[in-house]
């Protein structure tokens, strides 16, 4: 084989691994990298995607696992992760076998966090709420057909699900997403609906497109939204949307509560009020967003 031909095949773009990045409901999940763009940087975005192929319980990542995770080449993958652990973003795990991230990967998610008006405006409230309740409350935004958590306190009593800042979970069967997708305009819900990929995390979980919509098209009517169990078994959840300038919807406020504690009809009579109180106080506070 010639050398021109070699390269050509070293070379040749790999199709990324969307099934094993997306296998999990917190998964970062794969963005199509636009074509004709000439100041779309390829480096960059491979870089971004060994980065966001940690996590989900994966603390260290072999060479071939992150590749294949980032949907690229083996050789791209080892050009990455020697450039981040250059920088300082990736570390050798103790056998010297993989790869880790170092707390220097924080700095971006506090970049973000730090200074937002948003989350600021929305703290007191949700420490109130807390206290309120004796549950964990969060603060969630939007980032494709995900919600993402932005700020969070969770519950003085015993609660065995963690819910990291950082964490995503899909909006058609989260509390907080169809408390977001009911403040849209049905058209647009729906297009994100249509984009989601509707399968069963839980035996209680709702996948069938026209019940979603019902569910959606009631919490619109409501002004708050439930969710039974459908992300993870023991898990209660209601919530409502915060609105920005112009009446669109920025995010979502919800209390989530263990099945051992609560039931859903509890819920809806005891916490939904409040939960919409929270939400009219976040949102008569939160700054202009920009819209994707």
């Amino acid at each position: 084989m010639s050398g021109m031909s070699r390269t050509a095949r070293s070379r040749a773009p790999r199709k990324p691994a969307a099934a094993s990045r997306n296998s999990s409901p917190t998964a970062v999940p794969a963005r199509v990298a636009p074509t004709h763009d000439p100041l779309f940087n390829d480096s960059a975005q491979k870089a971004l995607a060994v980065l966001e192929a940690f996590g989900q319980g994966r603390r260290v990542l072999k060479l071939a696992e992150a590749a294949d995770l980032a949907g690229i080449t083996k050789a791209s993958a080892q050009r990455c992760i020697h450039t981040l652990e250059i920088l300082g973003y990736l570390r050798r795990d103790r056998r010297g076998t993989g790869w880790m991230l170092t707390p220097r990967a924080l700095g971006i998610a506090h970049a973000y966090l730090s200074g937002y008006r948003l989350v600021e405006q929305a703290q007191q409230h949700l420490v109130d709420l807390n206290r309120a309740t004796g549950e964990s409350v969060s603060l969630s935004e939007p980032d494709g057909t995900d919600m993402v958590f932005v700020a969070r306190f969770p519950s003085h009593k015993r609660f065995l699900i963690h819910m990291p800042i950082g964490r995503r979970l899909p909006m058609y069967c989260t509390a907080s997403g169809r408390a977001y997708l009911s403040a849209l305009p049905p058209a647009e819900a729906l297009r994100l609906l249509r984009q989601s990929s509707l399968r069963a995390l839980t035996p209680m979980n709702i996948t069938d497109l026209h019940r979603i919509q019902e569910l959606v098209a009631a919490a619109r009517v409501d002004g708050y939204a439930c969710s039974d169990q459908e992300c993870y078994r023991g898990d209660v959840t209601v919530a409502a949307p915060v609105i920005g300038e112009g009446g669109h919807p920025i995010g979502a406020i919800n209390i989530s509560a263990p099945t051992s504690r609560w039931t859903l009809e509890d819920m809806r009579a005891k916490l939904a009020a409040l939960v919409m109180e929270t939400a009219r106080a976040v949102s008569s506070g939160a700054e202009p967003q920009a819209h994707g």
